[in-house]
């Protein structure tokens, strides 16, 4: 199974896209989605969707996981934030129809086993689990490759979770 993870964001969007196959799970691909501070909201909201549209179209996953978004103290920043994870629920739900979504509580604890773990604990093991030399950078990318894990963890242990 092709499990494209995305940790959302309307600057940055990071990506990773694994195989996942009985219990096993390995990288293809990761990166980041980056739209221009100079752009309008509506623009950047286009390159996003244009952008989670490409890879799909290339990776053909088999199904998609997002992050949800975790509380903001700055509105501004969680708005657009929330806009930008709009615009990637559709485009996915649209392109592969297979969507979930995981807390950053839920990531944490498929990845490390503890839900209160430390960036750099998850993306430890993000490396370890995907038998990698070095940890993903930059850090959004090492984040979507630990929801597409999550996503491969959770959907073979208890079943899949569809929005």
């Amino acid at each position: 199974m092709i499990v494209l993870g995305i940790d959302p964001g309307l600057e940055t969007v990071g990506y990773g896209i694994i195989n996942s196959e009985r219990g096993d799970v390995s990288l293809i691909d990761y990166g980041i989605i980056k739209t221009p501070r100079s752009a309008g909201i509506p623009e950047r909201l286009s390159m996003i969707a244009e952008g989670i549209g490409a890879l799909i179209e290339k990776f053909k996953p088999d199904e998609v996981a997002v992050e949800e978004l975790f509380f903001c103290t700055n509105r501004k920043t969680a708005i657009t934030v929330a806009e930008a994870r709009g615009v990637i629920l559709l485009t996915a739900y649209n392109k592969c129809g297979r969507l979930y979504e995981y807390t950053p509580n839920q990531i944490k604890q498929a990845v490390t086993g503890w839900g209160g773990a430390e960036k750099a604990q998850i993306q430890q093991m993000v490396k370890v689990l995907l038998k990698l030399k070095d940890i993903p950078k930059p850090d959004d990318a090492a984040d979507a490759l630990a929801v597409a894990i999550t996503h491969a963890q959770t959907s073979r242990m208890s079943g899949l979770f569809k929005i």
